[in-house]
């Protein structure tokens, strides 16, 4: 099994940048991609960037393209997502997830969360004016 615990959130003006950590444990070798989800005021959770743990290849949702940046460290252990010029409507909860199989597998890169069957407890992120 995966288990994967986010950190880093908390509260920034607008324009500013944060950046978010997740650190994934267990069975480390099946986990193929890993992602960062959202869930902001009103609206329904969705996927907002992903990495593919065998070839570093990465997604992004439209909406934060140039601004949110997804990593993995060196030792594909932990993954981060870097926001910059933060804006009020990046404020939600951000959820990181694992997707890992005994088979392997790729990002799909769709931001769909179906794939996914680790899932963190979330971050809060706060965005003010």
């Amino acid at each position: 099994l995966v288990r994967v615990v986010e950190s880093g959130g908390g509260s920034q003006q607008a324009g500013g940048s944060l950046r978010l950590s997740c650190a994934a444990s267990g069975h480390l070798y099946s986990i193929y991609c890993m992602g960062w989800f959202r869930q902001t005021p009103g609206k329904v959770r969705e996927g907002v960037a992903q990495i593919d743990r065998g070839s570093g290849d990465t997604y992004y949702h439209d909406s934060v393209k140039g601004r949110f940046t997804i990593s993995l460290d060196n030792t594909k252990r932990t993954v981060y997502l870097q926001i910059d010029n933060l804006q009020l409507d990046d404020t939600g909860m951000y959820y990181c997830a694992a997707a890992f199989s005994g088979y392997g597998g790729t990002c799909s890169g769709t931001m769909e969360g179906t794939n996914f069957n680790s899932w963190g407890l979330g971050t809060q992120v706060t965005v003010s004016s």
